[in-house]
């Protein structure tokens, strides 16, 4: 099993509209083979860190690596990154898996 945690950066005002796409999408994802969970998160504003109202942080969970692969080339998600691309700053991934040794 693998999450990803991708850290979407906002042009300023347009977390509503990013939502709206993203979340017009997330059935779609969740339906793909080996997508375990998939949702957006906001931040928090709370004494360990102040709040970005211009960023999304996307939390997935998959089976495999490979069935992230595929999620990325799936149809859909050129469809959403094409729609969402005027909203971006940038965007940073993480890829990480549980440490099987703990």
């Amino acid at each position: 099993m693998i999450h990803v945690i991708a850290t979407v950066n906002l042009k300023p005002g347009c977390r509503e509209k990013f939502l709206e796409i993203f979340n017009a999408n997330v059935p779609n994802v969740l339906h793909e083979d080996g997508c375990l969970s998939y949702e957006p998160c906001i931040d928090v504003d709370s004494k360990f860190a102040p709040a970005n109202p211009d960023r999304v942080t996307i939390v997935e969970s998959w089976e495999s690596l490979d069935h992230l692969n595929e999620h990325l080339q799936a149809p859909h998600m050129q469809t959403y990154s094409e729609s969402v691309k005027d909203l971006r700053i940038s965007i940073e991934l993480k890829i990480v898996t549980p440490d099987i040794n703990s």
